[in-house]
């Protein structure tokens, strides 16, 4: 089975030296590009994460201090990366809440105006926590009856993740064979920030999902309490959020303007 793809789709993965979204880096990452007409491009990177890596995250991933010594910076890696992915969708395993809102903390710490815009993302764990609930090890001796023998490596979860996807695909026949709707389907919650502090209400308005004001229209606290927002944007919040939060405050300013 080939993915229908009117544009390409980057599957990729992540090793980091935690799970903080807002304080971990990245220090292994792999991307699989799949192009409309079946051609496929692939890439590792060892990083330089400018921080120790845990004793505990090493023991899953097997990458230390000295293995990345000597490897470029994030930083110097981001625009080689970017240039990978700018033009396609995203898919991974559990990326949309962990791997790409650290790939959008890493690439905006780089000055990379990284943004979701115009891309849709698959999580392929979600068709697979929906349909058989199961970890990546698992759904790959599932769903393609073969031993993950090198899990998290950064590689070989990302061709893993792509391989169970396909098979997903020929295994259920209600999903259908689209990136748009793929990514409709693996989409847990309407928010317009990848860690969920800024939610959509019915009326499609941008609302605070989290502390004292959940629920509230993010345009109903920046009136009553503006310093709501400078709190958020000096507090350690993602980047992401902060930048959203930015667009959402510009955009109401230019339509007062207007």
């Amino acid at each position: 089975m080939q993915l229908q793809l009117t544009k390409p789709i980057c599957f990729f993965d992540l090793e980091t030296t935690g799970t903080n979204v807002a304080k971990d880096r990245i220090v292994e990452i792999s991307i699989l590009k799949i192009f409309p007409n079946g051609n496929k491009e692939s890439k590792t990177w060892l990083v330089n994460p400018e921080m120790p890596i845990p004793p505990e995250s090493t023991e899953i991933h097997g990458i230390s201090d000295e293995k990345v010594a000597n490897e470029p910076t994030f930083k110097q890696l981001s625009k080689e990366i970017y240039k990978m992915i700018k033009d396609s969708d995203l898919g991974g395993f559990n990326s949309d809440r962990f791997d790409i809102p650290l790939l959008a903390e890493e690439m905006l710490r780089s000055d990379v105006d990284f943004d979701m815009k115009s891309t849709v993302s698959v999580d392929v764990q979600t068709i697979f926590h929906k349909m058989e609930k199961r970890t990546l090890e698992a759904a790959y001796k599932f769903y393609c009856d073969k031993n993950l023998d090198d899990a998290h490596s950064a590689e070989a979860d990302t061709m893993a993740t792509y391989e169970v996807l396909l098979a997903q695909l020929e295994r259920y026949p209600d999903l259908e064979n689209n990136v748009k709707k793929l990514s409709e389907f693996t989409t847990r919650k309407q928010s317009m920030d990848f860690a969920g502090f800024i939610g959509i209400n019915e009326e499609d308005q941008p609302i605070f999902a989290f502390g004292k004001h959940k629920g509230k229209t993010v345009h109903e606290i920046m009136e009553s309490e503006p310093g709501y927002f400078g709190w958020i944007l000096n507090a350690d919040f993602p980047l992401y959020t902060k930048k959203v939060l930015t667009q959402i405050k510009l955009s109401k300013l230019n339509n007062k303007l207007s």
